[in-house]
């Protein structure tokens, strides 16, 4: 089935909570995303890895030198081929190296089904790659968000998320997870466009805020 516009998406949530008007006006409709082809799902989340808890530029100068190690995209051989020594002189830490060591290793012996995910729910796609070391809910979402494109995924316990649902509902104590899950269960079926709106709304914020 055909999904809608993302500029209807966009009436629809304006409509559900006028406190999304400012956003919405400001940044237009959220972006329409296509699923990553099958065969860059494993270079997507070793990304994924390798950007976990590093600001942008850092994270960016480490994959560089991880893809000119490995080779461009990154494959399950090709990382296990390099090894830990030239993946640490790359500057990926001890726990990275483990994690993508072990995503590697589960893709090659079939534990890790990368190409079945397109056909398994948000819950099952979740529960498949939380099993891999070093990756949690926070990236199984943003996979699901970003990889395969999924359009109802809610990850409540996103920093920016919960900082931009804040900030558009008057700041003050900033929402938990869990009351933000039901917060958000009016938005069905649209709750990744509603994070996205987050995001921005969470930058809009930190821009207007006076240089100290």
């Amino acid at each position: 089935m055909a999904r809608e516009p993302q500029s209807v998406v966009a009436t629809r949530l304006r409509r559900l909570d006028r406190a999304f008007s400012g956003v919405i006006s400001r940044h237009g409709p959220p972006p329409t995303r296509r699923p990553v082809p099958v065969a860059s799902r494993f270079s997507t989340l070793a990304m994924a890895i390798l950007h976990q808890q590093l600001a942008g530029a850092a994270a960016a100068a480490i994959h560089r030198r991880v893809l000119s190690c490995v080779g461009d995209p990154i494959t399950a051989s090709g990382l296990l081929a390099a090894g830990e020594d030239d993946l640490a002189a790359c500057g990926v830490s001890g726990p990275k190296r483990r994690s993508l060591s072990d995503l590697a290793a589960k893709t090659l012996d079939g534990t890790v089904d990368l190409a079945s995910l397109g056909r398994r729910t948000d819950d099952e796609v979740t529960a498949v790659l939380t099993s891999i070391r070093g990756i949690g809910p926070w990236t199984a979402h943003m996979f699901c968000i970003t990889a395969l494109a999924r359009p109802d995924v809610w990850p409540t316990g996103d920093f920016g998320v919960r900082a931009g649902w804040t900030a558009l509902h008057g700041g003050g104590e900033m929402v938990t997870p869990n009351a933000l899950y039901d917060l958000g269960e009016r938005f069905r079926p649209h709750r990744s466009a509603v994070a996205w709106y987050c995001w921005r709304a969470l930058e809009d914020d930190r821009a207007d805020r006076p240089a100290q």
